[in-house]
């Protein structure tokens, strides 16, 4: 090898000498040629073959080669079009600091960024099996698509699940199937307490932001909750006017308190009792945290503020705007009951909750402590996922913060049956809802109602790029570019909305029917089968212990929710005893509990 390359630069400089004798052109290109071939000789003579002496050598012999050629064919010099910009890559590859890989090796190294760059796309489209995608696999994607679009969304040939999987689950049906009463069934929330309670569809828009979401997807979404008669959440990015557009809202208020915030980004008492008069706005919500990233503020990416989004949210261009990780406008469980009974008259009575992912047990518990001691309830409790979509997160808080929504929504539903208030607040489940099925599990497990994100999205056309954090969603859905968010056709897209989500809840209901169900409320744990090796299954009521009803108040609880009911204060979400003086507890644990009850109430 090493004479090879010796003898390829030893022959080009000898061409160029001889030529640029007798021919301008050749001389300039021996200046040009030169100072590679000494780099390229000196490689050499250390034994250094590498990436970087074969580039140059290379380099020598293109540039040396075109000049000696275009003495014979004058137009060979226009080869110098194609050789001259790869050759000056590779010296800027060379001469750059940053990358190493560049550095060793110069122009080729360049494809081992272009793989990364397509990396997700050949996973997705070449390498990924129907069922094995993540976080929705190609299956549960295309069930989307299809019903969006009003296509064909049945299955040829049966199913491709492996049914003796160990976390498979299905849904037993009847001999005896019924016809549902009511093929669009209606939650009714805040019944008896408020003056203005609302009807909600069983699937529902779940959170997301102006700003997040483009001014053209948030309008698609609200003209197709007009359409569908289903609510539409607003995210914590406050009400813009691309929320405007008929569809029932429910508004959102996060801890950055956007759209009724004081100067000092406090909560504006007037700002908000103006807003929450509009029509439109049915229900009104208070985040306390979502299942993505639990007990850290939103993030919304600088590139992502364009100076409407800064106007709305009353928040400075040119940096990230991230969300107090908590609220100042109140501190303790009494204190939230409070801001909650305060929301309801400010607004004229209609129906308040909050949003959450389960964390620590006790500070729920204290809630519900609250609750009892005060006689103040929410309307509507959200229970979201730890496997719940956003549009930024932190690593750590996405994979590895918050309760999975089957823990969270079956504590949650366990503690409000077991102080005897279940009947008076509705749950809505939120995480990685997107079938008829997904919708008929939560309510076995406790959901009254679901709320869904991501396959709203994806029934806009969202194809899971995940770039929702960059500003290059290539679909125009989460991105403020114009130039992708004119793609985005609303008078098509509301209607594909609308048509997904008639289509996934008459599945539930269908669903339910060839259960042997009239009613999405006769549902229970028991009706949900799930394998859980490959010669065993058991029924969600086996998994999972639910309360009687006033468990709680009798103190006839297992010991891990006794434990965090002893640990509960209602005037604070710090643990109420020393861990030490509780039976049962050793210094270092937290007081919580685990998920517990008795027999299948709700």
């Amino acid at each position: 090898m090493n004479a090879i390359l010796i003898t390829l630069n030893v022959i080009v400089l000898a061409s160029l000498a001889a030529l640029g004798s007798v021919w301008s052109p050749a001389l300039f290109a021996y200046l040009i040629v030169g100072p590679f071939a000494v780099l390229s000789l000196w490689g050499v003579s250390k034994g250094d073959i590498s990436a970087r002496t074969i580039f140059v050598t290379t380099a020598v012999v293109a540039i040396g080669g075109l000049a000696v050629a275009s003495f014979y064919r004058p137009a060979a010099m226009y080869g110098v079009i194609l050789v001259g910009p790869i050759v000056l890559l590779g010296l800027v590859d060379m001469l750059q600091r940053k990358r190493a890989l560049r550095r060793n090796f110069p122009v080729i190294g360049h494809v081992r960024y272009l793989f990364e760059t397509v990396r997700p796309e050949i996973q997705q489209y070449f390498v990924e099996s129907d069922i094995d995608g993540r976080p929705f696999n190609r299956e549960d994607r295309s069930l989307v698509y299809q019903r969006a679009k009003g296509a064909r969304d049945t299955l040829p040939f049966g199913t491709q699940r492996d049914v003796y999987e160990v976390g498979y689950e299905w849904i037993n049906h009847s001999i005896v199937p019924v016809i549902p009463t009511n093929s669009r069934p209606r939650v009714l929330i805040g019944e008896g307490r408020c003056q203005k309670p609302y009807s909600a569809s069983l699937l529902n828009i779940s959170a997301m932001s102006f700003g997040a979401l483009s001014g053209a997807a948030i309008e698609s979404l609200n003209k197709g909750a007009k359409e569908g008669g289903f609510a539409h959440n607003t995210g914590e990015g406050s009400i813009s006017p691309h929320h405007l557009h008929g569809g029932d809202l429910i508004w959102q208020i996060g801890t950055g308190y956007f759209g009724c915030r004081n100067a000092d980004g406090g909560f504006d008492e007037d700002s908000f009792s103006e807003r929450s008069q509009l029509d439109q706005v049915k229900m009104i919500e208070i985040k306390i945290s979502q299942g993505a990233k639990p007990g850290h503020g939103g993030i919304l990416p600088a590139a992502k503020i364009t100076p409407e989004v800064s106007a709305i949210r009353g928040v400075p261009m040119g940096a990230d705007v991230v969300s107090p990780p908590g609220h100042g406008a109140f501190s303790t469980p009494i204190g939230l009951l409070e801001f909650v009974t305060r929301l309801r008259d400010l607004s004229g009575g209609k129906p308040v909750g909050f949003k959450l992912c389960v964390g620590k047990q006790r500070e729920f518990l204290a809630i519900c402590r609250a609750m009892l001691e005060t006689g103040l309830v929410p309307d509507f409790i959200t229970v979201d996922g730890g496997e719940g979509g956003t549009g930024a997160a932190p690593f750590e808080f996405s994979n590895s913060l918050g309760s999975p929504l089957i823990e969270g929504l079956t504590f949650v539903h366990n503690a409000l049956v077991g102080i005897g208030l279940r009947d008076q607040i509705k749950i809505i489940a939120s995480g990685r809802v997107s079938s008829g099925f997904g919708i008929a599990r939560m309510i076995a497990l406790g959901a009254d109602l679901c709320n869904s994100a991501r396959a709203m999205m994806m029934s806009m056309g969202c194809i899971q790029a995940r770039r929702c954090n960059t500003n290059d969603c290539p679909v125009g859905i989460a991105t403020q570019n114009p130039a992708l968010t004119g793609g985005l056709v609303v008078e098509q897209k509301y209607l594909r909305v609308a048509r997904y989500h008639g289509e996934t809840v008459h599945a539930a209901i269908d669903l339910m029917g060839a259960a042997g169900l009239a009613t999405p409320q006769e549902l229970r744990p028991w009706h949900i089968i799930r394998r859980i090796s490959q010669l065993e299954t058991r029924h969600y009521g086996e998994i999972v212990e639910f309360l009687e009803p006033g468990a709680i108040l009798r103190d006839e609880l297992p010991e891990g929710f006794a434990r965090a009911w002893r640990a509960a204060s209602a005037s604070s979400f710090i643990c109420a005893v020393n861990p030490i003086d509780v039976d049962g507890f050793q210094p270092g644990q937290t007081g919580d509990g685990t998920p517990a009850g008795g027999a299948g109430a709700r």
